[in-house]
């Protein structure tokens, strides 16, 4: 016999990682964490556009794996910083579909390395990881809401990152860029959710990737890097990806406006573990 408390609850509140027929689009989903967050997600039963702006043959390879599992899966190429790419993908994938369900917006770039006060620093540069990074993450999201909130339903995840709140020298435009895209979630949520529309962030830490393969290979660099991380260890893509399913899925139908971080520790401030 079910509890008074068991049956207070109806079944669509006991939430599950399902996510068959839902519509995803990742952007940056042809290599590193977004090609896991395609993976993962698809996983669960979704169908996956494949946003990339190079990697093209990558981004390809990808929805071919995802359709020989059994998932619908195309590529769709596009600059998330070019507005009229960007409605010309979005109106791509609601033709092949007729609806949009989750897209997580992922597409990012690092390339700073120079202190702001630089001659070597590079203005093109620094407006260009400002332009992908957060204004990117703002068009995407625009084109998702005009086809969201008139359906009453959709998710919007953001990859995000430590660094939206830890300082890190040499890298202003990256760390602006993320600490921008936490703040666009936060207002986009509050505006979204009488309309049912859920946003959310996930924020690594450091995780394996091509992108700071010179770190993870060198000894002296894992090593530093390591005792910057509690866990002692640099995290998977795959495990970022599993926070987004649960993010997308209605697992999370009561979590809007928030930000799980995935970085095993890192912003616990490791130098006090052991009471230094």
């Amino acid at each position: 016999m079910r509890s008074r408390a068991t049956a207070a609850y109806p079944d669509r509140m006991r939430a599950t990682f399902d996510l068959r027929d839902r519509v995803a689009l990742v952007t940056g989903g042809s290599s590193g964490i977004g090609a896991a967050i395609c993976r993962e997600l698809a996983s669960h039963g979704a169908h996956i556009a494949v946003n990339y702006r190079a990697g093209g043959d990558n981004a390809r390879a990808l929805a071919a794996e995802l359709t020989r599992d059994g998932r619908q899966a195309e590529c769709y190429g596009a600059d998330v910083s070019k507005p009229d790419e960007v409605a010309a993908m979005f109106a791509a994938v609601h033709d092949r579909w007729g609806r949009l369900d989750i897209v997580v917006n992922n597409a990012g770039i690092e390339e700073d390395r120079e202190l702001a006060w630089d001659d070597d620093l590079d203005l093109d540069t620094w407006r260009r990881i400002i332009e992908v990074n957060l204004f990117g993450s703002f068009v995407c999201s625009r084109e998702a809401l005009r086809r969201m909130v008139p359906a009453g339903r959709g998710v919007i995840i953001y990859n995000t990152s430590v660094h939206e709140s830890i300082p890190w020298a040499g890298h202003s435009a990256y760390n602006a860029s993320k600490a921008g895209t936490s703040m666009l979630m936060k207002t986009l949520a509050q505006e979204a959710a009488p309309h049912g529309v859920r946003l959310a962030s996930v924020a690594p830490g450091a995780i394996k990737t091509p992108i700071n393969d010179d770190v993870w290979n060198d000894p002296e660099g894992r090593k530093d890097l390591q005792s910057k991380i509690p866990a002692l260890r640099v995290g998977e893509p795959e495990e970022v990806a599993r926070t987004v399913a649960f993010l997308a899925s209605d697992a999370a139908s009561y979590l809007t406006g928030a930000t799980i971080v995935v970085d095993g520790g890192m912003m616990l401030y490791p130098a006090f573990q052991h009471g230094g």
